[in-house]
């Protein structure tokens, strides 16, 4: 049984339900492109609303994180991973969390306990030293000298400026043959971070004042990857039972060893299984030029390129051989990628078949400059990676062929800029995080559902929502069409939304089981992903839909809906843009 199991089966045994894990493409929330971590799709729940599942939730989280791109190829980094998770939505707090994660890691993982240590919160002006989670520690039989207290970088946790916040205490694995050292340094990177439990027990208001929650709910996660590799006794993550048979493959195609070809090898094994899980999210992404569509195109191309490396002959079907594996491995766990099966692999194939011919634009590209000059700057050498994909490896050798020098250092500054670039961006686009939920976009999450329910009267009953995205100025929409909505229907769609808004409809939520609410006739996008059961959402006798929430109570706050362009979003899909007035 791997540890995925038995984390499930640990924690169902401790009172928890397991729920779903959410798609990698976030419902609702435009801060991020994608999860990157367990706690993100449980956001309105953190801030009180209640799940319907109960208040002991556990998971398996599909997450995607780009803010450390550039390091995937080392031993430890992944694109695509997943979290371990558990929950309690009020129902204990310190001592049950940390007795439970202790129990797992000693009893059903069986790690000595003298090879784990661990970090608290050392106290600031408002908020005390954290010694209530080092006694618990020191109770089960961690050592004082294995217990380090650190400051609000290491170990505190906030929402963002205002909003939930509070410590947190990160338990750390001694992962190397020699002897566990008396003391604990934090700094000493032989200690590696399995698990981290977050503790939110403060409110921090807009005066900055931080005052106790009257309801306390800890958020807990740890890396599967990581915690196998542990487990296995691995310091190379791409050794572990994860990896082992992606690599082998790998090796196979290339008729190349993995010893002295790991970086290559992680990448092409990293990006491939990322862009499996990208491509099967029922978000719909294809490879573009904006956003998620983006990554995934960036992720793809990353894999032939280091394919090319690797003599593989990339016109081959070595990317679906390699998808095919990931498939198998991780299909009973997430159904969807044998479902959404024939959709990957047209993904890879199309793109891959692009990429090749971008890449014979690149060498006719080549040809040009090198016919010109036998110098080659920085700039040159980065406008081929960066337009044409050659990475600076390929430029070289071609160059060599030529008798033509290449400005490497120059190269390295113009991609150090680049990085920087998207580095900020990442920064900004993937923070996430509690306090996104604000009053405005709770409101737009409201006027979706009148939306929906209003085109299903004006197009037809057999209209259904394929997509949202909420910020503080705008909704957007999307929705099955087969034709450019008339000026007629967009009036009567804007009128019946508005007509709602002013019956100061009340919006109530039952909890009920996933069968009974589809009995009830109540809406819901993706079925499949919600839990057993859900939280159902009606507005007056006008909508009823399964939702996660965040809502107003009645449609008198949400003020005017005007809709500002009807567009297609694909084929036989429209998207509507609306706003808000007060």
């Amino acid at each position: 049984m791997n540890v995925k199991d038995l984390f499930i089966n640990y924690f169902v045994s401790k009172g928890h339900i397991q729920i779903p894990s959410a798609p990698i493409v976030p419902e609702n929330d435009p801060s991020v492109l994608f999860n990157t971590a367990g706690m993100q799709p449980l956001i309105p729940y953190l801030l009180g609303n209640p799940h319907p599942s109960g208040e002991r939730l556990c998971d398996y989280q599909k997450c995607v994180r780009l803010t450390d791109l550039e390091e995937v190829g080392d031993k430890t980094h992944h694109t695509f991973f997943e979290m371990l998770g558990n929950w309690s939505l009020g129902s204990y707090f310190k001592k049950e969390s940390i007795e439970y994660s202790f129990e797992f890691l000693t009893k059903v993982l069986n790690l000595p306990i003298e090879k784990l240590a661990i970090t608290v919160f050392k106290g600031s002006d408002q908020i005390p030293k954290d010694t209530e989670s080092a006694s618990i520690w020191m109770d089960l039989g961690i050592k004082e000298n294995h217990i380090a207290y650190l400051g609000e970088e290491d170990n505190f946790w906030a929402a963002g400026e205002t909003g939930p916040c509070g410590p947190d205490t990160e338990i750390f694995f001694w992962r190397d043959e020699e002897k566990v050292p008396e003391n604990f340094d934090p700094e000493d990177n032989r200690w590696v971070e399995i698990w981290n439990n977050v503790f939110m027990e403060f409110n921090r208001t807009l005066e900055g004042k931080v005052e106790p929650l009257p309801k306390k709910n800890v958020d807990t996660g740890m890396g599967y990857e990581r915690i196998t590799a542990v487990i296995e006794g691995v310091t190379d993550n791409y050794t572990s039972s994860i990896w082992k048979n992606i690599i082998e493959k790998i090796e196979e195609i290339s008729n190349l060893p993995y010893q002295g070809n790991e970086k290559s090898m992680r990448i092409i094994a990293d990006h491939i299984r990322t862009s499996v899980f990208i491509s099967a999210d029922d978000s719909g992404i294809t490879p573009s030029n904006t956003d998620q569509g983006y990554i995934l195109r960036r992720l793809i191309r990353r894999a032939i390129r280091h394919a090319k490396k690797l003599n593989i002959d990339i016109s081959s079907s070595w990317d679906i051989e390699i998808a095919k594996i990931i498939i198998e491995k991780y299909k009973n766990y997430y159904p969807e990628l044998e479902t959404k099966k024939e959709i990957i692999l047209k993904v890879l194939e199309e793109e891959k078949i692009k990429f090749n011919r971008t890449l014979e634009k690149g060498l006719k590209e080549f040809e040009k400059v090198v016919s010109k000059t036998d110098k080659m700057d920085g700039a040159t050498a980065f406008h081929l990676y960066d337009t044409y994909g050659f990475p600076i490896e390929l430029t070289i050798e071609l160059a060599n062929e030529r008798n033509v020098s290449v400005d490497e250092l120059g190269f390295q500054e113009k991609m150090k800029e680049h990085q920087e670039k998207s580095r900020t961006a990442a920064v900004g686009k993937f923070k996430g995080g509690l306090a996104g939920d604000g009053i405005i976009e709770t409101k737009y999450h409201t006027a979706t559902h009148l939306l929906n329910a209003a085109l299903k009267q004006v197009l037809g009953a057999d209209t259904h929502q394929r997509g949202s995205n909420i910020n503080e100025s705008r909704m957007r929409f999307d929705f099955n069409c087969d034709h450019k909505l008339t000026e007629e229907e967009k009036k009567k769609t804007e009128d019946l939304v508005n007509h709602w808004i002013s019956l100061d409809l009340p919006v109530t939520i039952e909890s009920m089981s996933k069968e009974e609410a589809l009995k009830k006739g109540a809406e819901a996008m993706f079925i499949e992903k919600y839990p057993d059961t859900v939280n159902v959402y009606s507005i007056g006798n006008v909508s009823k839909e399964i939702c996660g929430g965040p809502h107003v109570k009645s449609t008198k706050e949400l003020g005017t809906f005007q809709i500002q362009k009807e567009e297609s979003s694909a084929s036989g899909i429209r998207r509507i843009k609306a706003i808000l007035k007060d």
